[in-house]
């Protein structure tokens, strides 16, 4: 990879670019090694330039948002992380109801907008560390909500480079799944179209679920989130928690003692400390109930 050119190339189009950057420190799971670059985009223009120059030199990469569903391994990515910034990560702005934002910001402060303006619909994604784009990548979802049910378009990037609207209902949406996850698309901005409410009741369901997460969920450890999807039929903290598995440790890794559900970090974990915890925790499952558990967070490769 020439490094040199990418960055002449990042230069000409207001992208910033660094070397050697800890994917830890790009992860709440604060895990990894290295990727060959990072490079923050501010605009359209930035992503169409530094995208078209990867894919036309076939060089490695991966559009991360806030980090909060992957994990890295130890020895890093030989290849360009790329970030949004800038009016994807700060611009939300509405009109006749309907809200859309950069794919960089936020869910926190997407649902904060929306309880300023007394829309309901968004509650479910209060206290989810991500981003608006990493939630539309993966529909993502919680006490009984998801992207799904108020997405209502996405502007992106296609495989050739053009900047392009597609509705909700043509992006494969499904249980923690979109069309992003097999085409080689970028989100850009998302449009959701929630319903009026009341402020006072949007205010107090927030607030309730925030509650429920502090009350029931290891957010004092790193951590990807949920380690496992839900099997259908079942729950992954149910099944690991019957298969007397809380506590399972290797290395730094553990399967948290507060909820089953969680592959924590305790403390200098490493990729290979988690990978051991999750297959001794799929391998257990499987052999006790005969339920088949696959990892929830993306594994940057």
């Amino acid at each position: 990879m020439n490094l040199d050119a990418l960055s002449a190339v990042c230069q000409s189009c207001g992208a910033s670019l660094e070397q050697q950057v800890p994917l830890s420190a790009l992860t709440t799971f604060k895990i990894g090694g290295p990727c060959a670059a990072l490079v923050t985009l501010p605009d359209e223009a930035a992503v169409k330039t530094v995208f078209s120059y990867l894919r036309e030199n076939q060089i490695p990469h991966r559009l991360i948002g806030r980090g909060s569903n992957l994990l890295c391994p130890d020895e890093g990515f030989d290849g360009v992380v790329l970030r949004l910034s800038g009016e994807f990560s700060e611009r939300i702005t509405m009109q006749d109801g309907i809200i859309t934002c950069g794919a960089g910001v936020s869910l926190k402060n997407l649902c904060l907008y929306a309880l300023e303006h007394c829309l309901t619909g968004l509650e479910f994604a209060y206290g989810i560390p991500g981003s608006v784009g990493g939630a539309v990548y993966m529909n993502a979802g919680a006490y009984d909500g998801e992207m799904s049910q108020i997405l209502l378009s996405v502007t992106l990037l296609d495989e050739n480079s053009e900047i392009r609207t597609v509705p909700a209902d043509e992006l494969a949406l499904s249980y923690r799944h979109s069309i992003f996850m097999e085409k080689d698309w970028i989100v850009l901005t998302a449009s959701v179209m929630p319903e009026e409410g009341s402020g006072d009741e949007i205010r107090a369901k927030m607030q309730d679920l925030l509650g429920r997460r502090k009350s029931k969920q290891p957010l004092e450890f790193p951590s990807a989130g949920s380690t496992f999807k839900r099997p259908e039929g079942s729950y992954a903290s149910k099944l690991i928690d019957e298969c007397g598995l809380k506590g399972f440790a290797v290395g730094g890794a553990q399967v948290s003692e507060k909820h089953a559900g969680f592959v924590v970090n305790r403390g200098g974990a490493t990729f290979a400390d988690v990978m051991a915890v999750c297959e001794h925790v799929q391998n257990a499952v499987r052999e006790q109930t005969g339920f088949v558990l696959e990892l929830e967070p993306e594994i940057i490769r």
